[in-house]
């Protein structure tokens, strides 16, 4: 289920996925949700952002390990 993320003024892409995701390795996956607002680098106050649920990570165990 998605959410939104009402941006303040000195956001920025990394730490937005930081406090929404818990890590900034989401920081693509959050820009490729929101592809609309890619013209920010540091966002002004107000700009509503899509947080979508975090993609599933595929398991890095065999099979027979999981």
């Amino acid at each position: 289920m998605a959410t939104i993320y009402k941006t303040v003024s000195g956001d920025v892409w990394d730490n937005i996925a930081k406090e929404v995701y818990g890590d900034e390795s989401y920081t693509s996956f959050l820009m490729a949700n929101n592809q609309q607002h890619l013209g920010y680098f540091v966002f002004p106050a107000g700009v509503e952002l899509v947080i979508k649920d975090k993609p599933v990570e595929a398991s890095t165990l065999p099979d027979w390990r999981s």
